[in-house]
């Protein structure tokens, strides 16, 4: 076992990891405009950016987090955090969109092989439950924080250096992490030899990707289309067969069972849930800060602070509660906040409401993601055994993936359809037909329109489209709120109904399941 007075090191280093993938999250998004400047990318590009990452990232996450269950999980993280940083530097050198792309979907494959590295080393490293809620309480303070924290960083880098600088700067930080895990983190893996279950990686990461690719395009191709039931048909195909291959498999990658405990496949949901709410309020509140409310992207960033604060509070005070007074309670409270939140933003939001209160409503919403996501995760790595935390790792994380994109693509979907409609119903009706067609393309193209008019000395036309396209924003982010609001309200009955309150009363002060850990840490 580590030293008592090592384990702060551990910890940093694991959590520094932790904050480097989860800062790429959001910190590339404020570049995408610049990125069209400069790089000539076309919508569809900008929109590769982002997804080749995601696409990558999801689709390897299971295979990378069984693999590090059996050749070494200080080696998977190391080696994937030389990836992902060698992958942004070559980024920021891209001369062209293609190019960008590649070096994104590289980043995938490190980020996958780092992060389920990250949560699994902590579970093996803190075993008693209440060092194992302390630490994955702050592991995920840290992952919610660099998520917030993304925008305000993209956007110091961006307000005083080029888009590269973004890039850039992950290289030598990554760095200095596998120098920090080189130097303090043990060796841990499965210690029992077993065969590599290839059939189930090909199929966890064939049905991940197909999903989540389907999940990304859904928007644009109609939830409805012939591509998108194809998709999603080929995925249910893909997971049906991973389910059966798991369960015929002698030593299966993911042993299926897992998912009868209510620990595990309850607390899933609520994971899913929760990131589901917390995507798709990033995708809608950037828009309302940058957009209607003019902030530039460092200030946006800097105006969700209070997000940022709440859910690390909220992280590590639900954890250490959820050991006291049961899991069931302090999830279900976090995602009725969580629900309260957005049917409070449905309720109020216009664009000249007044920052405090906005200040109030995120910290409403912190508390309850803090509360539900770190609570949930700690349950979900009670569940699972030692030697298989990479892979339980790794199913916690997919949940996180699933959720925010099927949140950003939703929440999304619902509140462009919205906005065109009623801005369809509202613009002018003496505006050109090709200016309402550009201005039914985003609010900030239509604010771009209104801008046009008013240099040509057309304000009343002007002022007539600004005002069309704030109210469609409104009652697009609005009906999106409520949409979050009754899927959040829905992840709290399920919570009430399935998440048990304690793990069985043997494992609640020492989990067994980890006892393999001490014999897997000394094996340096």
């Amino acid at each position: 076992m580590p030293r008592t007075r090592s384990k702060p090191l551990i910890l940093a280093a694991l959590l520094l990891a932790a904050f480097v993938v989860n800062l790429d999250t959001t910190l590339v998004n404020v570049a995408l405009p610049v990125l069209t400047r400069e790089l000539g990318a076309t919508d569809t590009q900008l929109q590769w950016v982002v997804d080749a990452y995601n696409l990558v990232f999801a689709a390897l996450l299971l295979s990378s987090g069984s693999l590090s269950d059996r050749f070494g999980r200080k080696g998977m993280l190391m080696g994937g955090l030389l990836v992902f940083g060698a992958a942004s530097l070559i980024g920021g050198f891209a001369t062209t969109p293609a190019e960008l792309i590649s070096a994104r979907a590289v980043m995938g494959v490190g980020a996958a092989m780092t992060f389920p590295a990250t949560l699994s080393l902590l579970t093996n490293v803190f075993t008693s439950r209440k060092e194992r809620a302390l630490s994955i309480g702050l592991w995920g303070a840290t992952a919610g924080a660099a998520i917030a924290l993304g925008p305000i960083v993209g956007g110091f880098l961006l307000a005083h250096y080029s888009w590269s600088s973004i890039f850039y700067v992950l290289g030598p930080v990554s760095l200095a992490v596998i120098a920090l895990a080189a130097l303090f983190v043990p060796q841990s893996k499965d210690p029992r030899p077993h065969r590599l279950d290839l059939p189930g990686l090909v199929l966890s990461a064939g049905f991940m990707g197909l999903l989540v690719y389907t999940i990304i395009e859904a928007p644009d191709r109609g939830w409805g289309s012939a591509g998108s039931i194809a998709g999603f048909a080929g995925s249910a195909v893909l997971l049906a067969a991973f389910i059966l291959r798991e369960r015929r498999a002698a030593e299966p990658m993911l042993d299926v069972r897992l998912f009868k405990d209510m620990r595990f496949s309850a607390a899933s949901v609520s994971v899913t849930v929760s990131f589901f709410t917390l995507l798709g309020f990033i995708f809608l509140i950037t828009q309302f800060f940058q957009f209607v409310r003019t902030y530039s992207p460092l200030s946006a960033g800097v105006h969700l602070l209070p997000v940022a604060a709440s859910v690390a509070i909220g992280s590590i005070v639900g954890t250490r509660l959820a050991v006291r007074v049961g899991t069931k309670t302090i999830v279900t409270a976090g995602l009725a906040l969580q629900a309260l939140f957005y049917f409070w933003v449905a309720s109020d939001i216009s664009p000249t409401l007044s920052y405090s209160i906005i200040a109030v409503q995120m910290v409403v919403y912190g508390l309850g993601m803090g509360l539900t996501s770190a609570p949930a995760t700690e349950s979900i790595m009670g569940a699972v055994r030692a030697d298989q935390a990479g892979v339980g790792s790794a199913v916690n994380d997919s949940t996180r993936l699933l959720g925010g994109t099927l949140g950003v693509a939703v929440i999304g979907s619902i509140y462009a359809s919205l906005y065109g409609s009623r801005l369809t119903a509202t613009l002018p009706a003496s505006l050109p037909h090709s200016l309402a067609d550009t201005a039914r393309q985003s609010v900030g193209a239509a604010y771009a329109v209104s801008d046009q008019l008013a240099a040509r000395g057309q304000g009343s036309v002007a002022n007539a489209v600004h005002a069309a396209a704030t109210g469609a924003f409104d009652h697009g982010l609005s009906i999106g709120c409520v949409v979050a609001g009754i899927v959040a309200a829905a992840g709290a009955l399920l919570a009430v109904a399935f998440l048990p309150a304690q793990p069985p009363q043997h494992l609640d002060s020492e989990n067994p399941a980890s006892e393999p850990a001490a014999e897997d840490l000394a094996m340096r």
